[in-house]
């Protein structure tokens, strides 16, 4: 079948725009949140529906492709020649019921749109520290929420999920229909399927008391700083969800005038509940820390989420790496303070070390493959791929993660494994355990035998060439 002949029959296949490179907004369609991530697929399907889905997967193996998939694009892996990239982001369909306290949402649905919706019947949603991000694809990554200690991860608070395998077939899962499948998708992600709608599990957030302290890393002891930080958040409640991170900020109108090019110890704190509560709990930090710079905790409206950690919202090329840390000593506090101080000029915007425990560790009503359940500590690095430190930026957060890995586990979260790199794999595969592993493995060779799906397949080798070749 020739490149030619390829694309009125995708294109009759389909409802939604099917997009070849030549197109006019093919590189519009195919770009995502993180602009470090390039796509170069054969084409780009833009679905319009679930059966858009089956169709394009039916197509893909028919002519020996691969399949990609994005809504946001916040942590998709490439999609190269070779591949139909499917972008979900207009299945973007969302019902709230307040009576059962659920969600149902298209794969496109981001965060910010559940919380906005669920908000008026006192209900949120486990988001990330990012809402503009996608609920699907950072739901099936397990989904490390900013007030997860309180409620769990978010995969643990699904109900069902209509996804398409790699045989074209739409089907409804949950705990009762194909539970393998189900188990597999709440955590090892989009290797098994196309998800297009899934029902979530709401929470109850009458109230919110949260945002951020920051302090001058410049002029702060920042080890003692990061102790003060350990010891106080240790001794919460588990509806209390803290978390530090050492940033360095530019010098850029959208940044708050105090913090403009500054490199600062910033603490974030989220508390589930009343107001007076959050005070309290937080009232020894305050005491505590140095002067801040800016002290931005205060009660916080749940569609205002997004302050807790104030991530960037526009677009960028970025790289993270991450690793659960089994234990945090004096000892790795002030390697973590060394490698991220200023002195060390490393190129990075932020590392960040969370609080983990208490609901994250519980196991879940319906068991899952979410990675990292019963680490302590998650720490988290992010550069930025821009000229002229790009190509030195990897490397920088390798030395963030290596210093700390004498209190690590080893391991790592699917969301936030970094690539797709040898490193990252066994990182990962660390981070589920031999025996989810084996159970991931075994069911992607009875689902998936041949590598439709690989590149979503982020815990196995690098992609394998196209299927037959095209």
């Amino acid at each position: 079948m020739s490149l030619t002949t390829d694309i009125p029959e995708l294109g009759s296949l389909v409802t939604g725009a099917v997009l070849a490179p030549a197109d006019q907004g093919y590189a519009d369609a195919a770009v995502g949140f993180n602009l470090a991530t390039e796509h170069r697929p054969d084409y780009v399907v833009r679905a319009a529906d679930a059966q858009d889905v089956v169709a394009t997967v039916g197509y893909a193996r028919a002519t020996g492709r691969r399949v990609a998939v994005q809504a946001t694009g916040h942590g998709a892996a490439a999609a190269g020649p070779g591949t139909v990239l499917v972008v979900t982001s207009d299945l973007d369909t969302l019902t709230v019921d307040p009576a059962s306290r659920t969600a149902t949402l298209g794969a496109g649905v981001r965060w910010q749109q559940v919380l906005d919706a669920a908000a008026p019947h006192g209900l949120g949603g486990l988001c990330g520290s990012s809402p503009g991000a996608g609920v699907v694809g950072y739901t099936l990554g397990g989904g490390l929420s900013p007030i997860g200690r309180t409620f769990g991860w978010a995969a643990d608070n699904v109900r069902s999920i209509d996804v398409v395998t790699p045989d074209g077939v739409l089907r409804t899962v949950d705990a009762g229909h194909d539970p393998e499948l189900f188990w597999a998708l709440r955590g090892g992600g989009a290797a098994f399927g196309i998800v297009t709608a899934m029902t979530i599990d709401l929470v109850e957030v009458p109230a919110l008391y949260g945002g951020g302290i920051f302090v001058d890393a410049t002029t702060a002891d920042v080890p003692r700083v990061l102790r003060i930080w350990r010891d106080w958040a240790e001794a919460l409640p588990e509806t209390a969800n803290p978390s530090v991170a050492r940033l360095n900020l530019p010098d850029l109108p959208m940044v708050p005038e105090p913090l403009r090019g500054k490199a600062v110890v910033h603490v974030r704190f989220a508390f589930v509940g009343d107001v007076a509560e959050g005070e309290r709990l937080i009232a020894p930090l305050r005491a505590a820390l140095p002067e801040p710079l800016l002290d931005a905790v205060g009660p916080l409206p749940v569609p205002a989420f997004a302050a807790i950690h104030a991530d960037p919202v526009d677009p960028m090329p970025f790289v993270d790496r991450g690793v659960l840390l089994a234990k945090l000593p004096d000892a790795a506090l002030d390697a973590f303070a060394e490698a991220t101080s200023p002195a060390a000029g490393l190129p990075f915007v932020l590392s960040e070390i969370r609080l983990l425990g208490a609901a994250f560790a519980r196991p879940p009503a319906v068991p899952n493959a979410v990675a990292g359940r019963s680490a302590p500590y998650f720490l988290d690095s992010v550069g930025m791929l821009v000229p002229p430190i790009a190509e030195h930026v990897s490397g920088a957060l390798a030395t963030i993660v290596e210093r700390m890995l004498p209190w690590s586990t080893g391991g790592t979260t699917t969301n936030i494994a970094g690539g797709v790199d040898p490193e990252a794999v066994e990182r990962l595969r660390a981070g589920f355990g031999p025996e989810t592993v084996a159970r991931l493995d075994a069911l992607r060779a009875e689902v998936d035998p041949d590598g439709l799906l690989d590149p979503a397949a982020r815990w196995t080798s690098p992609p394998l060439l196209p299927l037959h070749g095209v």
